[in-house]
Order: structure tokens, then sequence, then C-alpha cells
């Protein structure tokens, strides 16, 4: 049997506004990529901001005797309320009842979106100060550390597939070994381009992941990914699949999963799969990787303390 849809009043595109207050706390929760992981795409908040601040504006600007100001911001207000109106009217149909209610609550959407999403902030933020507070809603316990590889337990050799050039990062003993003495299952994820060009094949890739192992011990699980970056695929950091395969193979949610790398790029899969992440930055990591990082130590021991520590 199928049903009709039920009516629903005009004001329910003002009402549904509140979900921005959602919007924010999955911001707050899963990082920046939490859309593309849900498949949710960007939405207007930020026009709808842009309308509001040009509408306040405005009015400021009236109180206080500002005209050529007040001219200004009502311009901008009204442009972005009748871009807003007519993407909304367009589609049809164009009743006078269905455009009337039309205009009227592209008035109101933008500053309902914008005031819940200060809302969503303000909450977000006060029940992060509470659980640091109190410890109560604490993010799970670690039960995975998945390291990249060059870079970060070895010395970066581009496209190296000669197992005698291995070195290991200063370190990377100590910290492999403190993380499998806490318990930690280990990983290792690491983007392997070389495939992909044709500078190295897949035997010489675990010829070398042999070498890393004889020298810091197994990993419970070894992901790579031999795709360039013009292959787009789901598996090259920053993308998330290794670090959720390898969760996968672990048996284990990507949340319980800690991801040490060097640059952006490792941090990015990481948060794009739910798992918490450490930069450690050497010489090639980019400022601007540093302070994008939720997490930063100075080596590699100080990382896996972090995420021992709870810190990370």
């Amino acid at each position: 049997m199928t049903h009709p849809v039920r009516a629903a009043p005009w004001w329910a595109s003002v009402r549904a506004q509140a979900g921005n207050a959602d919007d924010a706390e999955m911001r707050l929760r899963h990082g920046r990529q939490w859309r593309a992981r849900a498949g949710v795409g960007r939405g207007r908040r930020l026009r709808h901001v842009a309308i509001t601040a040009a509408g306040a504006a405005a009015l400021v600007a009236v109180a206080t005797g500002r005209r050529r100001g007040a001219v200004a911001a009502a311009t901008g207000w009204l442009a972005g309320t009748a871009e807003l109106a007519w993407t909304r009217i367009a589609p049809g149909p164009r009743t006078p009842g269905e455009v009337g209610a039309m205009v009227a609550t592209s008035v109101a959407i933008p500053p309902a979106a914008t005031a819940w999403t200060i809302a969503g902030w303000l909450r977000a933020a006060g029940r992060r100060a509470t659980a640091r507070r109190t410890g109560e809603g604490a993010a799970p316990h670690v039960d995975a550390v998945l390291f990249d590889r060059d870079g970060t337990l070895v010395e970066d050799i581009p496209y190296n597939g000669d197992p005698d050039k291995v070195v290991l990062r200063a370190g990377a003993a100590a910290a492999v070994g403190s993380a499998r003495s806490a318990g930690l299952r280990l990983g290792v994820v690491s983007n392997q381009s070389g495939v992909g060009r044709g500078l190295l094949d897949m035997h010489q890739v675990a010829a070398v992941n042999e070498r890393v192992q004889d020298l810091l011990g197994r990993f419970d699980v070894v992901e790579l990914c031999p795709h360039t970056s013009e292959d787009e695929c789901g598996c090259r950091k920053p993308a998330p699949g290794m670090v959720i395969r390898a969760a996968s193979r672990l048996g284990i949610q990507p949340e319980r999963c800690a991801v040490v790398g060097d640059i952006g790029t490792d941090v990015e899969a990481a948060l794009a799969a739910g798992a918490r992440a450490v930069l450690v930055p050497t010489a090639v990591t980019r400022r601007e990787e540093v302070d994008a990082a939720p997490a930063v130590a100075r080596d590699l021991p100080e990382a896996v303390a972090m995420i021992l520590g709870g810190s990370a």
C-alpha cells in the first residue's frame, strides 16, 4: 500500500534549520571530512551566515545613522535573500500561495540557520568541556596503532625497492616496542605510488616491508596503496580506504585506531575514517599541516605516549 506524503505547514522549511545544530556537532566530533564520509552535501550554511550578517549590519547602520552603510548592507541582504527565494521558487509550482510562502520563509531561513549553527557549536563545545572535566563521554580506548611507513617508521627514500637501503627513523624501535608492550595491535598503512608509476613492483615493496618487520617485529596488518593520485582511488591517503580496511582486518572499528604519520595526508586519512591521528613532523612537513593536525608529537615515542595516555 502506498501512502500519500503528509502535508507540512508552510513554515516547515524554517523549522528544519534546527538540523544545523547537529551539523556543528558532527564537525566537532568527526572533523571537517565528516560530510564526505556521510555522503552529505555542503549546503548553504556559509551563504546563510553572510545574508544574516548583511541584514544585521543594515540594522546597526540604520540605528547609528549611517545611511550609506545601511544601503550597502541592505542591498547585500536583499540580493542574497532574492537569490535564495528564486532558487526555491523556480522548480515550481509557482502559485501565488506557494510564491508567498517561499518569499516569507526565504527571509527567515538564513537567520534561523545561523542561530541554530551557533547554538550547535556552543552545545558541542559545552559537552566537550564537561567530558574533559568529568571524564564522561571520553573517546573509546585505542586498540591499534597504524603507522605510515616512509618518513615515519623509516627514512623516506623515494620509490625505494631495495631492502638494504631501509634505515629506521630515530625512536621507531622504541615507539613500536612501547605500543606492542601495551597490548596494542600494530599496522602499517602506506602509499606506494611507485608501483602505479612503473618505478618498482609489488615484490620489491614486499621485500622492503619484510626488512622493516625484521627490524621492528611483525605487524598485525599491512595495507598498501599502489595507485597514483591520478587514479582517484579510495585507498590512497588522504582517502580513508586503507585505514578502514586495516581496522576491518583487525576486527575493530576505525574509531578504536590511531594513525601516526609525518604529513597532512596521513592525518586526513585518519580523520576521514573516524580514527585518531598524531602528526610527527619532519623536514618535509608543511607548517599548515602542523597547524591543522589535532595532535602533534616531537618524535615517535612521544606520539605513542600520547596515544597510550589518551591525549591524542
